[in-house]
């Protein structure tokens, strides 16, 4: 069987489903070709920075969640050696009428999935390899799925994850392992846990670990801390993860935070090494070729430290959108050979915003968790926190722009 499509987007995780929604808003429809049987929620929640409202705004999705989540005011980031305690306030950082927020992961892809045609989504479709044939003065992309279906597309983008089966094509190097482990899920109190709406986070020598509350029943939960081994024997059993994260990770923690991992919903345990691209690998690597291209995850894994990795996904969808819709009102149709130069416009404008979110991450994570001596908790206490706090709120201030009037 063999079919052709103008778009097809491989992973429907937060960058294809917004990218399809994006898309769709400039006139284009995409086919999101997912791997999994439904919706993947892999993760619990996230937090949504100001610039992925900025992005959910331009998507026509933003008010689907904030009349759901309350933005989050302050945070509080306390020692766990010397009980020191630093306050981090964001105020003033509300950006397209949201600050803050933690929502859940289902209830973003949904919010994204149902602005888009039923036929848009395909699931259980898996991508074994790509190859490129010359039409129109440029390539087309050429996908052999599974199931022996051959779809041809004008332009493909790959948001198919830390492991892209379009970026291993493209020939972007492989993201690496950061030498930390993570372990996420959600806590649920039936009768209601009773904190205050705030972001709280404890960091001890080669751990960090944190929660914050999602609405007056559930908080989301997290741990990152230094590994040898990616923890393959925790992968998949959330008994396990619990066990581990209250015995040994967290052991030193203060009592609410080791309660609320005992108030887990075990479905949503989740254990994963911490993989991140090198920033060069991005800068200087193939992110596309001709109409193919990458998004999200795919294009630039990075450690959660900055809480950067799904709010990126948002802004590259909308910024692909705009490039690629601009070409699309400009000739009324996809003309490949000009859908290419969008698609470079596209990585150009991405490559650095994304290169110095990886840096950042990685440079946040190791200041706040690593060493104990003078020096480094001179540079954390004095540099980091007073100084480059600042550059992150530069970060999450970032606006993507709008999506063309099609």
């Amino acid at each position: 069987m063999e079919a052709v499509e103008e778009v097809v987007i491989v992973g429907a995780g937060i960058a294809g489903l917004a990218t399809a929604v994006a898309l769709k808003k400039i006139g284009v429809r995409a086919l999101v070709l997912e791997r999994s049987e439904g919706l993947r929620a892999t993760g619990a929640a996230l937090t949504l920075f100001p610039n992925a409202w900025v992005a959910l705004h331009a998507l026509g999705v933003a008010h689907r969640l904030t009349s759901l989540y309350a933005p989050l005011k302050r945070g509080y980031i306390t020692n766990v050696r010397n009980g020191a305690i630093q306050e981090v306030s964001m105020a003033g950082t509300d950006r397209g009428g949201a600050g803050p927020s933690s929502v859940h992961r289902k209830a973003l892809l949904e919010a994204l999935a149902e602005e888009l045609p039923i036929d848009t989504l395909r699931f259980s479709s898996k991508l074994n390899h790509i190859e490129a044939q010359k039409q129109e003065g440029s390539s087309i992309a050429v996908l052999h799925m599974e199931d022996g279906t051959i779809i041809k597309a004008k332009v493909l983008i790959g948001c198919d994850g830390v492991h892209s089966v379009v970026a291993s094509w493209l020939g972007l190097g492989a993201p690496v392992y950061s030498g930390r482990s993570a372990a996420r899920g959600l806590a649920v109190f039936p009768e209601g846990h009773g904190l205050k709406h705030e972001i709280q986070q404890f960091v001890d020598v080669g751990k960090k670990g944190g929660f914050m509350p999602l609405n007056d029943k559930e908080l989301y939960w997290f741990i990152t801390c230094k590994s040898t081994s990616k923890g393959e024997d925790l992968a998949g059993n959330p008994e396990l993860i619990q066990r581990k994260v209250i015995d040994n990770f967290a052991k030193d923690f203060p009592p609410i935070y080791l309660d609320i991992i005992r108030h887990s919903d075990l479905s949503t345990l989740t254990w994963a090494p911490l993989m991140f691209r090198f920033p060069w690998d991005v800068i200087l690597g193939n992110s596309c070729k001709g109409t193919i291209t990458v998004a999200g995850d795919a294009m630039h894994p990075m450690t959660p430290d900055l809480g950067q990795g799904g709010c990126s996904s948002l802004e590259d969808a909308v910024v692909l959108g705009r490039h690629i819709g601009e070409s699309f009102i400009r000739y009324r149709r996809l003309v490949p050979r000009d859908a290419a130069k969008a698609i470079k416009s596209y990585v150009k404008e991405r490559r650095w915003r994304v290169a110095g979110l990886i840096t950042g991450s990685y440079i946040s994570g190791w200041v706040q968790q690593d060493g104990s001596g003078w020096w480094m908790k001179f540079f954390r206490d004095v540099i980091f926190y007073w100084l480059l706090y600042h550059r992150k709120m530069d970060v999450i201030r970032y606006d993507c722009g709008k999506l063309p009037d099609y």
